[in-house]
């Protein structure tokens, strides 16, 4: 576990207030740093969706002495099994190896994760309704209240980073190709069941919660900036699929629906600027389908905590977390490929190999993704 020292040595500019800003302000803090977390919203809040914390997210966790916590308001799952619009199974992961090898991850909503992180923190610790204008790699950011100064300025600001500027300049983030939609319901009868279905162009996936709710993402390809009707939309995609996804969205209220383009970051050149680091969306936005992104800013967190206790060399932060959140953005973003296939040739083919693949071969491929620690 991370561990406070007797006063601060030094201060931290936190520019977001997401679950990597949070998580970083919590690490700083443990070690003694003054904290200050800058964040545009009026008040700390999170959608309502869940996020799955796979092992390697829940060590960062432990480290922040936070595991625990988080556990208690999660609800264990096992890898999430592929199936076809009718519910024939085209990949089902061996969950006892993947228990054994790595340990199960678990959901949670992101609510009660921002909730656990901030509690860790000085109430004071944190300034809302803060616009972040420019940053300077000399160590200050100007904002809509003046200008603050620290020893470090760390970007937790999202994909649309303005720290990251004075980092590498201007870089525009890249369309997926596909909108996501994503939502919490209470579900008629009690859910144990999970599993993500692929359909041609189009996916629907759903994982039951700590609390009995479930929550359901849905994604197809569609041009940037479509507007849809929502649970409507849902219904005409979907509501013909496999048991349980048409009671799933009869449950549904339309107001919890929430759709999101997709996006994600090409690979950036650095992620560190003389006393500025990037980190979480900032630094490697990407797409879901590992469900790594979230997890990724926790290790980022634990990372550059260890690095700054350790000397203060950002060159290291950046040698330790480009080239592995490239690898797995990279990873994520051939797996949406392959499930966002529409040609129905290409995707029966999809289908065919996946059902050959052996399940000792799925629970390998996960190593590179599941097997960091601290």
């Amino acid at each position: 576990m991370l561990e406070r020292v007797g006063i601060a040595m030094s201060k931290v500019i936190i520019v977001g207030g997401g679950i990597g800003g949070l998580a970083t302000a919590v690490a700083f803090h443990r070690q003694g740093w003054d904290v200050e977390v800058l964040e545009r919203a009026p008040e700390i809040t999170e959608v309502g969706a869940g996020l799955s914390l796979f092992p390697n997210a829940l060590r960062a966790l432990d480290t922040l002495g936070l595991g625990d916590e988080a556990r208690a308001h999660a609800r264990e799952h096992g890898a999430v099994g592929i199936r076809n619009s009718k519910g024939g199974w085209l990949a089902r992961p061996d969950t006892a190896a993947i228990r054994d090898r790595y340990g199960l991850p678990v959901m949670v909503h992101r609510a009660d994760l921002v909730d656990i992180l901030r509690r860790a923190i000085p109430e004071d610790a944190v300034r809302t309704g803060i616009s972040v204008t420019e940053a300077h790699s000399g160590g200050s950011v100007e904002h809509s209240e003046g200008t603050s100064t620290g020893d470090l300025v760390v970007g937790a600001d999202g994909i649309n980073s303005v720290v990251r500027r004075a980092v590498c300049g201007q870089i525009t983030p890249k369309y997926a190709g596909a909108t996501a939609w994503r939502m919490v319901l209470t579900p008629t009868q009690p859910m144990d069941d999970l599993g993500e279905t692929w359909g041609h162009g189009e996916r629907f996936g759903f994982t039951p919660l700590g609390d009995g709710r479930v929550y359901c993402y849905a994604t197809a390809n569609l041009p940037a900036g479509t507007k849809t009707d929502g649970l409507e939309e849902l219904k005409r995609r979907f509501g013909s699929w496999h048991a349980p996804i048409p009671s799933l969205l009869e449950a549904a209220e339309a107001s919890a629906v929430l759709q999101n383009d997709l996006y994600y970051l090409p690979p950036l050149k650095t992620f560190v600027a003389e006393r500025i680091a990037l980190l979480g969306d900032a630094a490697h936005a990407m797409t879901p389908n590992l469900g790594q992104g979230g997890c990724q800013a926790l290790e980022d967190a634990v990372v550059l905590a260890k690095v700054m206790r350790e000397g203060g060399n950002l060159a290291r932060y950046d040698e330790l977390r480009r080239p592995r959140t490239q690898m797995i953005a990279a990873r994520s973003n051939r797996a949406g490929m392959v499930a966002q296939l529409s040609w129905a040739p290409l995707a029966w083919l999809r289908d065919s190999l996946l059902r050959l693949v052996p399940a000792s071969a799925q629970v390998k491929a996960m190593a590179p993704v599941l097997d960091w620690k601290p």
